[in-house]
């Protein structure tokens, strides 16, 4: 692994990654998040965009996965462009990237040609559905591939399938299994001199982690149909009720112990008897008697009955308000680069020895373009050719 040839400001004391370059061409969601996580834990990652549109995330998402990153911007279509990109990757550890099967080779700078310049760097490459298959030039959104992965039919309630805000299949089929995989070649990588190619595919990753539904076919012999397992509707001790002021608690009582601590709490020892009683009607009579008790009153009373957890039953909470809750501030997950900074989310990521440092603001589109072609040897004359030339911005 490299070291930076010069120190990168703020990088926290202790950080597992420091000494890790990390080149980062993906955009949106799923990659920048990944490389995100990477430089959180002290990775150099620099954010390599195009000299048109570059990465067309909303702003406010854009400020949200690409902190504590370093910012180029290169015309990969043109000749002196892909020369500069393979002069970055000669000291880097990773590049991502999250185009189109067949893209990057067509630009030049293919897994083969990046690894001629650097044998020893990890390619990490993100799509919908993977490098090979009949399906690896589909084009795809998250809820196509949880759709073709089997997850989507598990996910909302007898009514049928839910649109989620938290894109499951982006985030843990592509963000979370990306970051896995580029780790588990770095760390081969470091015993043996070589690189991989990290090939990741985001209907892969969700499909890989459904292991409920398909222990229910190795069960049943059929797939559970939504709403009528477990997790998804069947029991009247695992799901949503709303309050009297239109709010949500999450009710999780699947074992006897939270369930009859449930009751005794509600002061409904009668209701004990009744859990997962295994009979359809009994459910959805339970059901109605849970929706009427939790209906009658606001979620400030219900918060204040279960305040530790009691019964396995907790507010559903807004993102505004789990920000601000004792817990996530303890945790270290709510971060701002400063106090007049919208928050951030922190780190999910806690060990020994490491305290992730203030977060820097997600740079803007090129910010450091000729920072970053100093350290790679360029002199000054050379990067003004080069953006004279149009290879840079």
């Amino acid at each position: 692994m490299t070291s930076s040839p010069e120190p990168i400001a703020g990088a926290a004391k202790g950080a597992p990654l420091a000494g890790v370059r990390v080149l980062d061409l993906t955009r949106l969601l799923p990659g920048p998040l990944g490389a995100m996580h990477l430089a959180d834990l002290g990775a150099d990652v620099i954010k390599i965009e195009d000299t048109g549109a570059g990465d067309y995330a909303s702003p406010s998402v854009r400020a949200l996965v690409n902190r504590n990153k370093r910012a180029i911007r290169i015309d990969l279509k043109h000749a002196q462009g892909v020369a500069t990109l393979l002069r970055l990757c000669r000291e880097a550890d990773v590049l991502v990237e999250g185009f189109r099967p067949g893209v990057m080779q067509r630009l030049g700078v293919g897994y083969e040609a990046v690894a001629a310049a650097n044998p020893r760097i990890v390619y990490c490459s993100i799509s919908g559905f993977g490098q090979t298959g009949p399906l690896s030039g589909t084009p795809g959104h998250d809820l196509n591939y949880a759709a073709l992965a089997g997850v989507a039919d598990q996910v909302g309630n007898a009514a049928g399938p839910a649109l989620s805000n938290l894109p499951v299949a982006d985030l843990l089929g592509g963000t979370m299994t990306a970051v896995a995989g580029i780790l588990a070649a770095l760390f081969d990588a470091a015993r043996s001199g070589r690189g991989r190619h990290v090939d990741i595919a985001m209907a892969d990753g969700v499909l890989a982690h459904a292991v409920l539904p398909l222990a229910g076919l190795h069960q049943h012999g059929e797939v559970p149909r939504i709403g009528h397992s477990a997790l998804t509707g069947a029991l009247a001790c695992y799901g949503y009720y709303r309050t009297a002021d239109g709010r949500q608690l999450a009710v999780g009582a699947l074992e006897p112990k939270f369930w009859h601590d449930l009751c005794r709490l509600l002061e409904r020892p009668d209701l004990a008897p009744l859990h997962r009683s295994g009979d359809a009607a009994t459910e959805e009579r339970l059901r109605a008697e849970l929706a009427a008790i939790f209906g009658a009153r606001p979620l400030a009373h219900w918060r204040s009955l279960f305040h530790d957890g009691t019964g396995c039953v907790t507010p559903v909470l807004r993102i505004d308000e789990t920000l601000a809750h004792p817990h996530f501030r303890a945790r270290g997950m709510r971060v701002a680069a400063d106090d007049a900074a919208p928050p951030q989310l922190g780190c999910p990521i806690k060990m020994t020895g490491f305290e992730p440092s203030v977060p820097r603001a997600a740079p803007r589109a090129g910010e450091h373009t000729d920072e970053i072609l100093r350290q790679a040897g360029l002199d000054a004359s050379a990067v003004a050719a080069l953006r004279a030339a149009g290879a840079i911005d």
